[in-house]
């Protein structure tokens, strides 16, 4: 095997269990994954995957064998590009930070502005992304996250706690009932959702144990598209404070954030990063900004 890239379509390939998540993550076209594949396979004289029903891909055992020796490269090659740029003292060069959708809208993008004036030779990518990317293999370089690091080669900093209600129209919250501080039962209220089956999303699961079905009148996987159907008058969801608390025409059913909805949110890194120049910068600029915005991230309203 000459190319890198193709032990990097297998690992792909496996990790996504399909072809189409796996060219998505190697930002190709699906055609351009299967002729890889099948030329690779080809090549090899083996098959690397088993072709299942619905377009899903299981390795074979040379499949794991192969995606085994590209995570183990993967890894080293991680490893050497942390340790090179962890004593890059530039403010110049590409900075990858990853957040929420809700984050990058309403707040975090007007702090990258400011960072990009104050240091206008680095480059910032922001990946809006609801998963949690990999710090280790360098899919971003700073995350912010709502829950504490537990990996012990993270370094990270606690920005405040994120402030959660449920919110509706003005003129639609006007016929509803005001909510007791921490709710138990939302039936009769018509509520916007994450998809069906949606879990492990804090919300979501606290929605989905004090509603029934038959309460839902739109779902979607995207918080930020609940936030317009909720300015559409459509219905009511739970929504993070610094999203509901500016606009106008929206209203709180509860007087404060539902205590048992809220959570930390923590800007991290790679521990072999913290010293580069660039992420201290970041890390400095981020602080004081959610400093200062922390009475609307917490949801206290003036």
């Amino acid at each position: 095997m000459q190319d890198w890239n193709d032990l990097r379509l297998v690992l792909a390939v496996l990790r996504a269990g399909n072809l189409t998540g796996a060219a998505k993550a190697l930002g190709v076209n699906h055609s351009t994954a299967f002729r890889r594949l099948g030329a690779l396979e080809e090549e090899m004289g083996v098959r690397l995957f088993e072709r299942l029903p619905a377009g899903a891909y299981a390795p074979t055992e040379a499949g794991e064998r192969m995606a085994a020796s590209a995570e183990r490269i993967e890894t080293e090659a991680a490893a050497l590009d942390r340790e090179i740029l962890g004593h890059d003292q530039q403010l110049t060069g590409r900075l990858r930070v990853t957040a929420s959708e809700t984050l990058g809208f309403r707040i975090l993008t007007p702090m990258i502005g400011r960072f990009r004036c104050q240091h206008p030779g680095i480059q910032v990518e922001l990946a809006v992304d609801n998963r949690v990317l990999s710090l280790s293999r360098r899919e971003a370089d700073i995350a912010l996250r709502a829950l504490r690091p537990r990996e012990g080669d993270l370094h990270g900093r606690k920005l405040g706690t994120i402030g959660w209600t449920l919110f509706g129209r003005k003129e639609l919250a006007a016929t509803l009932p005001r909510l007791g501080a921490e709710p138990e039962s939302l039936d009769g209220l018509p509520l916007i959702g994450w998809e069906q089956g949606m879990s492990g999303i804090n919300a979501a699961d606290w929605l989905n144990a004090r509603a029934p079905e038959a309460a839902f009148v739109y779902r979607s996987s995207s918080l930020l598209n609940q936030f317009v159907a909720v300015k559409a008058g459509m219905g009511v969801a739970v929504l993070p404070c610094y999203l509901g608390d500016p606009e106008p025409d929206l209203v709180r059913l509860t007087e404060a954030p539902v205590a048992a909805l809220g959570r930390e949110l923590w800007i991290v890194t790679h521990t072999d990063l913290r010293r580069t120049a660039r992420v201290r910068a970041f890390f400095d600029l981020i602080g004081e900004g959610f400093a200062e915005a922390r009475g609307l991230l917490e949801g206290r309203q003036s």
